[in-house]
């Protein structure tokens, strides 16, 4: 693989993980659209890395509250804390609770979804169908619950929408957010809170792959396709948070009708 390949890979690895679009879909078509070879496990955790570097560096500030939050809530000691009024205290056990259906799922069945459900049509028919789900909540549902509202329920409930996202072309942003929406979650908050989940699945994802990228070794475009991502993920959450309170979710379900289409067609002329 080239640099220039590894740098696109990194880009729609970056703006996939974060937008609800389906990072998984955009790397399988990727190299099915333009005739590259696959790039490999060792790319794919290097890119998730880059992915895991993105909302640390964006959300550090709010894991050190969620955490001084959490420790204050055990011990019972104050600690000065600038905007816990965010957050409730019994957050980062919300984001356990909503992690768990998704690891014990990734780690049973992300092998079979990886060779089994990555048909160009299985990804063209999940990114329309869950596109439409997620319009029409956006559209109906009622978005005035904060994170701070959140209840356990709500969390196992992201959570199981999460462990469905191992599907190719569902997308794991797009489920969370679609299912934070559903239980009433503002726009801002419903993906927010995917955002912050997203850290510890993409984390457990790298860990749990690492060993495969220490033994293929640390190549040039895997360092630029690290890099890549890490910016392209660190901007997908900036302008998204702020795109989606002034126009809401419609785009992304028109981009995923849209790419749909060109699958099939570019499926059935080849």
């Amino acid at each position: 693989m080239d640099v220039f390949q590894s740098i696109i890979l990194g880009v729609v690895q970056g703006l996939g993980e974060f937008l609800p679009i389906s990072s998984t879909a955009h790397l399988i078509l990727a190299p099915y659209f333009f005739g590259w070879s696959d790039p490999g496990l060792s790319f794919d955790v290097a890119l998730h890395v880059g992915t895991l570097i993105a909302v640390v560096a964006f959300f550090w500030r709010d894991w050190i509250t969620i955490l001084k939050l959490a420790l204050q809530e055990i011990s019972n000691f104050e600690f000065q804390i600038s905007n816990s009024e965010e957050y409730p205290s019994q957050l980062v056990w919300l984001l356990i609770a909503a992690s768990v259906p998704g690891a014990i799922f990734g780690f049973f069945l992300d092998d079979y979804a990886e060779q089994m459900l990555r048909h160009p049509l299985i990804i063209a028919f999940t990114l329309s169908v869950v596109g439409l789900i997620l319009f029409l909540v956006d559209k109906f549902a009622n978005h005035k619950k904060e994170i701070k509202n959140m209840s356990f329920k709500d969390a196992i409930l992201i959570g199981l929408s999460q462990a469905v996202a191992i599907i190719p072309g569902v997308s794991r942003s797009g489920a969370t957010m679609t299912t934070g929406l559903a239980l009433g979650l503002s726009r801002e908050q419903a993906a927010r809170f995917s955002f912050l989940l997203s850290t510890p699945i993409i984390f457990g994802a790298a860990i749990f792959k690492i060993p495969e990228l220490l033994k293929t070794g640390i190549t040039l475009p895997i360092v630029l396709g690290i890099l890549a991502a890490a910016v392209s993920g660190y901007l997908a959450i900036k302008y998204m948070l702020r795109f989606i309170q002034k126009v809401g979710y419609a785009p992304f379900f028109w981009y995923r009708l849209a790419l749909a289409l060109i699958i099939v067609i570019v499926y059935f002329i080849k």
